[in-house]
Formats: structure tokens, sequence, C-alpha cells
């Protein structure tokens, strides 16, 4: 039975995402030391360290479906690390002990890590996939509502106006730093290990490095310029990078609860049948999707954080912090991989009630451009004298209910300035949008098609 989120049967699918939970599963992450092993033996082979027979033999039986996971079970929790396990019952599949020359000079942490680096370099290339689909859909309502306008917030309450498009767009601009990022670390992270038992290829007479190069090329990963056994940032940049991104996703499902307050009600989560209901509350229409991945981004964080401090490891093998990566990063990934299926979702089929958008601008009559009258009487009446009045007029208009414009245009000081027509221009909301959309088209320009 499962006993976790992400192996649910029920919340598996809501939670993480399959193609994820396979790269990290124990089949294909037994099949990645086996492809290790494979890759081992070739360019030995190549270059005349192991017999062509005996890496022949070995390279036949790197497949997972030949091997015993149950038997794999009782051997690694006797031994502690299943690498030993498999390279035992990979030896006992070759015949006359052409096997003995399988995991010739190599240490368990070369395996294990190397193929952490595979799980990585598999599982980035699903995040990059499903940060390019988010981006691409945030461009659309970038475009869509680049010059729809709505009342930004600021600790809650309504600040000035900007776009519905803006506010896409800043969101676009936070993927497209992150699918930056990924470009970026891919040549640090995605780098293979093979240093022997203390990294310093002692075992292959002075041709360590060669092999290490040719293996390395062979699995198509970086070749380090030392061992890193012990120096563990490249699995800690990659699970920061997904803490960073499940922090955005976060945002935006932040936001997107918030619109969909009854009192707000400008954008709404994809809608289906059922989707959202309450079991008492006929009338609800609850935020689902935003629910789950801020659930995910806030145990990402801490999964982060634990992933952090296997870097501080002892000496040149470690004795122990090494674990918390086991436990740690096969969950920032596939968590992440729902956070981003779920925002995946959200973005594509968001609902956007324009009408919405402009009555909630309009609830404060003007007075959410306060800003805009004050800049606009600054050049006649000095700017902190025209904060003043205005300041003045907006708490009479709190007390008294009366319109902003009506009292603005009834203040002798300002009519002396400005008719009630040039007023009424300047407490329009969509008059006074800043350059959110030429903000919005250098985001957008920056955006593959």
């Amino acid at each position: 039975m499962a006993a976790t989120i992400i192996d649910s049967t029920v919340l598996g699918d809501i939670f993480s995402a399959a193609d994820m939970r396979e790269i990290f599963s124990d089949r294909q992450r037994t099949q990645f030391y086996l492809d290790i092993e494979a890759a081992l033996a070739r360019v030995q082979a190549r270059m005349g360290i192991i017999p062509q027979e005996a890496c022949d033999e070995i390279v036949s039986h790197c497949s997972v479906d030949r091997i015993d996971f149950d038997r794999l079970k009782i051997q690694t929790e006797r031994i502690g690390y299943p690498i030993l396990g498999v390279v035992q019952q990979l030896v006992g599949f070759c015949r006359d002990g052409l096997g003995e020359w399988c995991h010739w000079g190599a240490t368990t942490q070369d395996i294990t890590d190397t193929a952490t680096i595979m799980q990585i370099r598999a599982a980035l290339d699903l995040v990059e996939r499903d940060l390019n689909a988010i981006a691409g859909s945030l461009a659309d309502l970038a475009r869509r509502y680049r010059d729809t306008p709505m009342a930004a917030r600021s600790n809650l309450q309504q600040a000035v106006p900007i776009t519905f498009g803006y506010k896409a767009a800043v969101l676009l601009a936070g993927f497209q730093r992150h699918l930056e990022r990924l470009r970026e670390l891919r040549p640090r992270v995605l780098v293979g290990e093979f240093g022997g038992a203390a990294g310093n290829l002692s075992s292959l007479d002075g041709r360590g490095l060669e092999v290490q190069a040719a293996l390395c090329a062979e699995l198509g990963l970086g070749q380090p310029d030392i061992a890193w056994h012990t120096m563990r940032d490249r699995i800690a940049e990659a699970g920061c990078f997904l803490g960073l991104v499940c922090g955005t996703a976060g945002k935006i499902a932040m936001d997107v609860k918030l619109m969909m307050q009854t009192e707000v009600e400008e954008a709404f989560e994809p809608f289906h049948e059922g989707r959202g209901s309450s079991s008492t509350m006929p009338q609800k229409r609850n935020p689902i999707s935003s629910a789950y991945i801020h659930g995910i981004a806030s145990s990402v964080r801490y999964h982060v954080a634990a992933l952090l401090d296997a870097n501080i490891a002892d000496h040149e093998r470690s004795t122990g912090p090494w674990q918390i990566e086991w436990i740690s990063l096969p969950e920032i990934f596939c968590l992440a991989s729902g956070a981003l299926a779920q925002t995946r979702h959200l973005v594509s089929g968001l609902q956007v009630n324009e009408t919405a958008m402009r009555r909630n601008l309009d609830i404060t009559g003007g007075m959410i451009v306060s800003e805009a009258v004050m800049m606009g009487l600054g050049p006649a009446l000095g700017r902190q004298r025209a904060h003043d009045v205005v300041y003045d007029i907006c708490r009479e208009v709190i007390a008294s209910g009366r319109p902003f414009l009506d009292l603005l245009a009834e203040n002798a000081e300002i009519s002396r300035h400005k008719t009630r027509e040039e007023l009424a221009r300047l407490v329009d909301p969509a008059n006074y949008l800043g350059q959110c959309g030429e903000m919005v088209d250098r985001v957008l320009a920056r955006q593959k098609s």
C-alpha cells in the first residue's frame, strides 16, 4: 500500500506526475545503474583495460528486467547500499567468470551519483516542457489583456491602475528567467562522477582520467575537473532551482485565490462540472489547483532546506548527509511536477472577468487615481500642496460618500486651475496606466513563439 501523497493511487496524479515518478522509480534508477556499468565496460574494453569478451558479456545482461528486486531488497538492507547488490547480480548473470571485470575501478558512490545526475537530466527535460507550456499560456494572457485595466493591490488594498496583461507579463518574465536558469545550470549540474575510492582514481594505473573522460562522453555528461563525492552543490543547485520555480507557481496560485473571492471575482480557475464544489454550500466555487500548488510549493521549500544540509559532508567520503539527497531529491522533483501540472492547467484555462475588473476599479469613485490628480495639480499648486489638498478631499469622500470628482470640482483652489472635464479625465483609471503596455511588449518580445 502506498503511504505517501506522491505514490497514492488516489492523490498521486494531483500532487505529482506519472512520467516524473517513473524517472525516480526503483526500476528506472536501477536501469541507470546498469547503463553506467555497461558504458564503463564499453569504454574500458575500447581502451584495452578489460577484455572485449568480458565487455560483451556484461553489456548483454545490463537490463533491469533481469534484476530480482526481492533479492536486491535483501542485499541492500544487508549491505546498506543498492549498487553492490546490482553488481553482484550482474556478475552472477555472466558466464565463465567474465562478470568479474564489471565495475572495474569504480566505487559505489560513482555509480550512485552518476545515476542521480542522469535522473536529474531526464527530469529537467520534463520541467522544461512544463515551463515552456506555462510561459506560452501566460504570453497569450499578456497579449489578450495588454490594455485591460484593473486595480493593482498593495498590502491587499487598491493601489493604482495596471492592466491584467501587465500582471500576466510580470509572471511570464519570471518563467522566462527560470528557463534561463535552466539553460545555465545544465552544464554545471549534468556532470558525471568517476573517482574511485577517494576520488583520486588510484586503481587504474594512471589511466583514470582517460577512463573518466570516455565514460562521461559515453553517457553524454560533462567531465568533472575533480571528484565531487563530498561537494554536493550540483545536486543542491538542481533542488534550489525547483524551489524557485515552485515559488513562482505559488505566487500565481496566491493571486488567483485572492481574485476568485466573492467580493473580487476578477479571475477564476478553469471550470468543469463539480470542480471546487462544497459538500454543504452549493453556491461555492473553491480554488482547487491553487490550493494544491500552494501546499506543494511550501513542501518543496522544506525539502530544499534539507537538501542544502547534505552539502555539509565530511572529508572525502561522508558518513551520512548523502542519504538526505536520496530522500529529498525525488520528493522535490515529483512534487514540483505536480505543481507545474496544476499551474499549466490553471493558466491555460484561466477565466478572466473584465467587467468585474472595471467594477472594482470604480468602487472608490476615482480615488484609486488620486495620485494622478495630485501629479496633475502639482505644476500649479506645488507637489506637497497638491498632495495635502487631495488628501483632505479623499478623507471627505470617505466620510460623506460624495463623489470624488464632485468634491474636486467644487474646491476653489483646484477649480482655478482645472475644469471639471479635465478633472474627469484625471480620475478615469483607464487614463492612468503608466507604461504597462510598453512593458508587456518588452516581455513578449523575449518570448519564443
